[in-house]
């Protein structure tokens, strides 16, 4: 089995003034695998101002131990389905930077209620891969997830 190996991962979200936190919390720890012990996230929550002036929260949660990056790793191939897996690969070369880092979006509403479904539009959590790969270029990146993702 083709495994995938990152130096880690982030996972960001934006609660809105008009947002219950638990919820959106709640629709970010979908991405989280249940065994992943809780000292392994580095959770962060920043207040800040929209451009109104309205107040948001802009949550982080970071996963750096390599145990809980492969545990990520695992489940999050599984919660993909077969047309987001698709939609990955069709999108890879836009969707991977020069640094290796994979940037996948997920609709943060269908999250809440436990469905992961990649989303292109405002109201998203966004999911950042950091990608091991030799040599470290774009291009071994992209053909790393292709071949994970097409096993």
């Amino acid at each position: 089995m083709e495994k995938l190996r990152a130096h880690h991962v982030r996972l960001t979200t934006f609660i809105q003034a008009t947002e219950d936190e638990d919820k959106v919390l709640d629709a970010i720890a979908t991405f989280i695998p249940e065994e992943t012990d809780e000292d392994d996230l580095i959770f962060d929550v920043v207040e800040t101002e929209g451009y109104f002036g309205n107040p948001i929260k802009v949550v982080n949660v970071e996963i750096q131990k390599s145990r809980a990056v492969r545990q990520f790793l695992d489940y999050f191939k599984e919660l993909l389905s077969e047309e987001d897996k698709r939609y990955i690969l069709e999108n890879l070369e836009e969707n991977v930077d020069e640094e290796g880092t994979l940037y996948v979006r997920f609709n943060k509403q269908k999250a809440y209620l436990g469905d992961v479904e990649i989303d292109e539009g405002a109201d998203v959590i966004q999911v950042r891969i950091k990608v091991k790969a030799f040599p470290m270029r774009k291009e071994a990146v992209v053909k790393a997830i292709r071949e994970w993702l097409e096993e």
